[in-house]
């Protein structure tokens, strides 16, 4: 699956962080990765580095080696992607129509909930 806003290995990185409870090691990702496709440690290495120096993951370290965690969930890095689109995608009223008008009666059903939850929580 493909994340939006990442390089293809960035992407595949990042789901694998994000589907983990815990931090997780370079070793743990490379390993699991591996599995699936040939690459190189070091390319794993350089690449949760990288993505620790855009800011997308944090870390500490750990005896020899750095333990990484997303520091925004799935979820708020796909709010952010929908902020940018709203943000540079022309007329927010259109931008907003054409995006609820492509929506599935669940999703549909979702957005509303969320928006009565806040709205509730704004008067509460």
């Amino acid at each position: 699956m493909r994340v939006r806003g990442f390089g293809e290995l960035e992407a595949v990185v990042m789901d694998r962080i994000w589907d983990r409870e815990a931090a997780t090691t370079v070793r743990e990702v490379f390993d699991e990765l591996s599995e699936h496709r040939e690459l190189a440690y070091t390319t794993v290495m350089s690449t949760m580095d990288n993505l620790h120096r855009k800011g997308w993951l944090a870390r500490e370290k750990t005896g020899k080696a750095f333990s990484y965690w997303p520091t925004l969930t799935r979820e708020e890095h796909s709010a952010r992607l929908m902020r940018d689109a709203f943000d540079g995608g022309g007329r927010t009223d259109l931008v907003m129509a054409h995006f609820v008008e492509q929506m599935s009666d669940e999703e549909s059903a979702s957005l509303r909930a969320a928006l009565q939850r806040l709205a509730a929580e704004d008067a509460g």
